[in-house]
C-alpha cells in the first residue's frame, strides 16, 4: 500500500505494515484508537506517525496517577479571575479542549496509568464530541478531532485496566515484538553499527524474553542502548558484555522464583549468544562511523 510506504519513509518506521494499515484506517474513519503492547515496541512512534501523516495537530498527555481532570480540560487563571471573574478570557484550555477546538489529535501516552476519574472525562468527548466545562459551557469538537491512546498490558507495574465503558469507545491495534530482521534494521538505523554487530546484540536482547528466570524481557530500546554503550567501551565482545550489565538491569524483571541473580543471568545469556557467534572480537563499526559517534 502506497500510503504505508510513505509513512515508513517519512517517519523512519521499520516494518509494521499490518499495524500501520489498521491504525491509519481507524483514524481516517474518525474513530478513536487504542494501541496496546509492552514497553519499547513503538506504540508512540506509530501514534505520532499516523497523526503527523494526516497533518493533525498533536496535543500530548502522559499518563500519571497524579493527573487531574482540570489539567485535561482546562483551568481558570486566578489573577484574571480576580479582575474579570469567571469569563472565557480567564480560562486556560487544557489539551483535551485544545484538541477538540482545533480538530486535532489528543495523544494520551499510557492511558491506563491515569486515574479513573480523569479517564471518565473522555467519555462525552468520544461519544458526543462535546464536553461541559463549569462556568464556560459546552465545548464542541471541530471536524477531525480524534483521541489516540497507548497502554501497556495489565500485568505491567503501575497500570490498571481501563473501564469497560471507555474501552468500548476505542478501536484496538496491538503491537508485539518485531521479527529479528526488523529489530536488526532498527538498531542499525539508530546506532550506525554494522549488520553483524546489530544482530549479535539483538539476539542477546531477544534471549531475555525467553529465559526461564526472567518474567519480563527487554525491548529493542535495550538493544539500541547496548550498542551505543558498547561503542563507548571499545566496540568488541567484552564491551558488549559490559554494556549489557549497564543497560539490561533496568529493563528486565526477574521472576520471584528465579534460581540465579540478575548479573548471573545476563552473563549466561551473553555467553550463550557469543558461543553461537564464535570469533566475534572485531570492532562494532568502521573507524569512520565510530569516530562520528
Amino acid at each position: 500500500m502506497e500510503e504505508i510506504k510513505k509513512i515508513q519513509q517519512s517517519f523512519g518506521v521499520i516494518g509494521r505494515e499490518r499495524e500501520l494499515e489498521r491504525a491509519l484506517a481507524v483514524v481516517k474513519a474518525g474513530r478513536h484508537l487504542l494501541i496496546e503492547g509492552p514497553v519499547g515496541v513503538g506504540k508512540t512512534v506509530i501514534a505520532l506517525a499516523i497523526s503527523h501523516y494526516l497533518q493533525k495537530q498533536v496535543y500530548r498527555v502522559d499518563g500519571d496517577e497524579r493527573y487531574t481532570e482540570q489539567k485535561l480540560t482546562g483551568w481558570f487563571d486566578p489573577p484574571v479571575v480576580m479582575r474579570l471573574g469567571y469569563v472565557r478570557e480567564a480560562f486556560i484550555p487544557g489539551p483535551l479542549t485544545l484538541a477538540m477546538q482545533n480538530g486535532g489529535a489528543l495523544f494520551i501516552n499510557e492511558l491506563n496509568r491515569m486515574p479513573e476519574s480523569v479517564q471518565n472525562v473522555l467519555l462525552p468527548a468520544m461519544d458526543e464530541f462535546r464536553i461541559e466545562i463549569p462556568k464556560i459551557g459546552k465545548i464542541t469538537a471541530a471536524k477531525g478531532f480524534v483521541i489516540i491512546a497507548t497502554q501497556n498490558p495489565r500485568e505491567f507495574i503501575a497500570t490498571s485496566p481501563i473501564s469497560e465503558a471507555l474501552r468500548d469507545r476505542f478501536e484496538l491495534v496491538t503491537l508485539g515484538y518485531q521479527p529479528e530482521a526488523e529489530e536488526v534494521e532498527i538498531v542499525k538505523l539508530h546506532t550506525g553499527v554494522d549488520e553483524d554487530f546489530a544482530r549479535l546484540v539483538v539476539r542477546i536482547v531477544r534471549a531475555t524474553r525467553e529465559h526461564p528466570d526472567i518474567r519480563r524481557g527487554a525491548s529493542i530500546r535495550a538493544a539500541i542502548s547496548v550498542c551505543l554503550l558498547a561503542l563507548q567501551l571499545g566496540g568488541d565482545a567484552e564491551a558488549v558484555r559490559k554494556a549489557c550489565h549497564l543497560a539490561l538491569p533496568t529493563r528486565v524483571e526477574l521472576k520471584e522464583e528465579a534460581r540465579n541473580q540478575l548479573d548471573e543471568v545476563i552473563d549466561g545469556i551473553v555467553d550463550s549468544v557469543l558461543k553461537r557467534t564464535a570469533g566475534f572480537e572485531r570492532p562494532a563499526v568502521s573507524a569512520e562511523v565510530k569516530k562520528k559517534t
